[in-house]
């Protein structure tokens, strides 16, 4: 079947290309100028005082994790209700990732029932922003100074969201953001970590260039990692973030147009619009399929219709390879979440049309599954 309506898509206009092009006009393609006043801009943007830009989301959160001296032995918090980097970074630096519980109403991590994870081997927790919804970051920031662990923000979903006035990316002793091509702004494959620490800058920027240092390209300060960005992708990245507030306005507006056309569905649970204390950067338009039905039947009646939708996020506890590693620890509302949640398109410049076939589709696929649980 075609699909007529994605899931995202990315908004690259001219200035895009431009910026792009003009690199390619340069005999630097790697490690200049762009890399350096993306760096900045990123700095800039969330008020903290440096940026890493690396080549992806989990190449920050697993540079993060070295830098922050997280290895085995050490326990790191984490939701199970995530896209699975956040697992895999900790265990590739021979931690381990311990689950805790999230909120029902954000789905970002409960922050009692992460302290509640804590252990004498608890080195880190790390706080997903999840779905550009702002955790309750002066809790989880006073819980870590009180038992002395570093606290990492995953700001990969949430670029432009605050708390309490404030920037995500601004409370964690290191944060990292993700710009792969759902992402708000993208750079096609990318990331970066937000920086308070200028040690922490440096040791970020020789393992993310195989551990060198200095100006000296073959000299090696320690065993690193090619985890560069290239120019062509910061100058993509650069055009992008100038068009932040723009890109936010766009989606923040289909949402409540989504909020206005989906409302009253019987059987379908809306994202919250708004937030006490926290403004929403909408990533995705996550729905919750209710009243006992069947998530997958509705997303299959909508990929019939040609209409992308996606199930997130399937729990990290129970994907295959993390089984062994889970505690067994009761994550039933991470599972009645994962159970229920249903992404429908979102992106830039999502039509007014577009979205109104989506409700109707919806409506109509909630309607038929209602109709077949009455009838069993």
């Amino acid at each position: 079947m075609t699909i007529r309506i994605p899931l995202s898509s990315p908004d690259i206009t001219e200035a895009e290309i431009a910026a792009v092009t003009s690199v390619l006009r340069t005999p630097r393609l790697s490690m200049g100028p762009e890399l350096d006043a993306f760096e900045r801009d990123l700095a800039r943007y969330h008020s903290v005082d440096d940026a890493v830009v690396v080549s992806s989301g989990t190449a920050a959160l697993h540079l993060s994790l070295i830098t922050l001296g997280i290895g085995p032995g050490d326990e790191v918090v984490v939701p199970s209700f995530a896209f699975l980097a956040v697992a895999n970074a900790v265990h590739h630096v021979g931690a381990r990732a311990v689950f805790a519980e999230i909120d029902p109403r954000t789905l970002n991590l409960d922050p009692q029932a992460a302290e509640r994870a804590i252990t004498p081997r608890t080195r880190a927790i790390l706080v997903v922003h999840t779905f550009g919804v702002p955790a309750e970051m002066d809790a989880f920031r006073a819980f870590a100074d009180q038992h002395g662990i570093v606290l990492i923000e995953d700001a990969c979903e949430a670029i432009g969201a605050d708390f309490d006035g404030r920037r995500v990316g601004g409370f964690g002793d290191l944060a990292v953001l993700g710009f792969y091509p759902n992402k708000q702004i993208t750079t096609g494959e990318g990331g970066a970590v937000l920086v308070r620490d200028p040690a922490h800058a440096a040791r970020l920027r020789s393992l993310r260039n195989q551990g060198r240092s200095g100006s000296e390209w073959l000299d090696q300060k320690e065993i690193g990692y090619n985890y560069r960005l290239s120019e062509l992708e910061c100058a993509l990245g650069r055009v992008q973030l100038s068009r932040i507030n723009e890109i936010l306005a766009m989606r923040r507006a289909a949402a409540e147009r989504y909020h206005a056309l989906l409302d009253g569905i019987p059987g379908l649970a809306l994202p919250p619009l708004e937030l006490d204390r926290r403004t929403i950067s909408w990533f995705v338009y996550i729905v919750r399929i209710t009243e006992g039905l069947c998530r997958d039947t509705i997303q299959s009646h909508l990929a019939e219709q040609g209409i992308a939708s996606g199930r997130y996020f399937a729990p990290i506890h129970r994907q295959m390879p993390w089984r062994k590693y889970w505690s067994g620890a009761a994550l039933s509302l991470t599972e009645q979440a994962a159970k229920a949640a249903l992404a429908i398109p979102l992106f830039n410049r999502i039509s007014e049309t577009q979205q109104q076939e989506v409700a109707r589709a919806l409506r109509v696929a909630v309607a038929c599954e209602k109709a077949g649980k009455n009838m069993i």
